[in-house]
């Protein structure tokens, strides 16, 4: 779920044929899935989660975030933000037919729809004007239509790249239409905060801010050479691109349902969180390698987490660029992982899975690569264990079995 809590919105429905990617977020998809059978709770603060034990937020009302609710959050922590939250179980087999629902009437506008999750798609409309009109009437069509047919709301970006599409629905919401026209680009990127470009999460803004960087305009008006030495020179290339309005990637349409995982049953619980740690890095580390033998990237990445009582979590998020990268994979696990809060509870069983696998090769081709030193590591690894067996060549923080662990955990792949 996004921290964007609607106080930002900004809407735009200018007919430029140029802005021809449109980029459908649905709003607050999950809440308002379960506020249609609560409609008396709309324009209140709503919580979907288990109010009792340690579960977690896994979605909110606008009208909860701007309290300061987010995802992942404990129950407890956003009730504390918001007393007056009314909170509601979710039920994800509902969300399963409603996103199956909104991803059907996308693709009657277009077939060029790549989904990137339940709740959100990039769409080319470049074919579909002489039918349908511009991208601004495709767009407010499509919202009229989900709106219609489902009950629910959604917000549109359109313009002439992935990025700023991206950029301009999340600014667009809750229910809302923007469109950037090619020539305007700048003008709505540059006054934004960094966080706004892809790839900027707290350590490179803190890295950038340093530098005295506040806005896209001033990563634009950066020399590249600055931005290298600050943030290295792979993530420094793709944000001054990005801060330039560029990005050369189009639709994809080709995906496959397959994915990635492992797990491992202790046979003793643990409690132990730095264990349960190196054991997520072991098990993203092994998907990782089998993404790469397959040739495949991963859009999103799992955790599943079983407590010593059989409860069973699991939580997901979806990569800024597809990664088959061990230590990316991990990243994302581990802050999944830190987003449950499992305080000391036992856990019996762990498990990373990659999912929405996509063509590496296609992929690798349109993208930046901001793994690409991690990336070389790692393919190294692979030919030394691919000549001299698969233990010859290991992580040094995995040389050493965590203390009391039991050799005989059981580790099974899952397709």
């Amino acid at each position: 779920m996004s921290k964007q809590d609607g106080s930002a919105r900004q809407v735009s429905a200018v007919n430029d044929d140029g802005a021809h990617i449109l980029h459908i977020d649905m709003d607050a998809f999950f809440a308002s899935v379960e506020l249609l059978d609560y409609p008396e709770l709309r324009g209140k603060p709503v919580i979907i989660g288990h109010a009792e034990g340690r579960s977690v937020v896994t979605s909110a009302t606008y009208e909860a975030r701007r309290y300061g609710v987010t995802a992942a959050m404990p129950v407890s922590k956003a009730m504390r933000l918001c007393p007056q939250a009314v909170v509601l179980p979710p039920h994800h087999e509902r969300y399963s037919h409603y996103s199956r629902q909104v991803i059907g009437i996308f693709r009657d506008a277009t077939p060029l729809v790549e989904a990137l999750s339940i709740d959100e798609a990039f769409l080319d409309v470049s074919g579909a004007r002489r039918l349908l009109g511009s991208p601004a009437q495709v767009g407010q069509l499509i919202r009229e239509r989900v709106h219609r047919e489902t009950g629910l709301t959604c917000s549109v970006g359109a313009a002439a790249t992935k990025f700023v599409a991206k950029v301009a629905s999340g600014r667009a919401k809750p229910d809302g239409l923007l469109v950037i026209p090619p020539a305007e680009t700048l003008a709505f990127l540059h006054p934004l905060p960094i966080r706004a470009l892809w790839g900027v999460g707290a350590k490179t803004e803190e890295s950038l801010l340093r530098i005295g960087l506040h806005t896209v305009g001033d990563v634009a008006d950066t020399p590249l050479a600055t931005l290298r030495k600050a943030v290295g020179d792979t993530t420094g290339i793709k944000l001054h691109d990005l801060a330039h309005g560029r990005d050369p990637r189009s639709v994809v349409t080709a995906t496959t349902e397959k994915s990635i995982g492992h797990e491992v049953t202790f046979h003793e619980d643990v409690t132990d969180e730095a264990r349960l740690r190196l054991e997520l890095l072991r098990l993203a580390d092994q998907v990782a390698v089998r993404l790469r033998k397959a040739g495949f990237l991963a859009r999103t990445v799992a955790i599943k987490i079983r407590f010593d009582d059989f409860t069973t979590l699991t939580r997901s998020h979806t990569l800024t660029e597809p990664s088959n990268v061990g230590r990316r994979l991990y990243e994302e696990a581990n802050d999944l992982f830190t987003a449950l809060g499992v305080d000391g509870r036992p856990v019996r069983l762990v498990g990373v899975r990659a999912e929405q696998l996509v063509d590496g090769e296609g992929q690798m081709a349109a993208l930046w690569d901001p793994d690409e030193e991690w990336r070389e590591a790692e393919t190294t690894i692979d030919s030394l264990r691919a000549r001299f067996g698969g233990a010859a060549v290991r992580r040094a923080s995995m040389l050493t079995r965590p203390s009391g662990e039991t050799a005989g955990g059981t580790r099974a792949p899952r397709d």
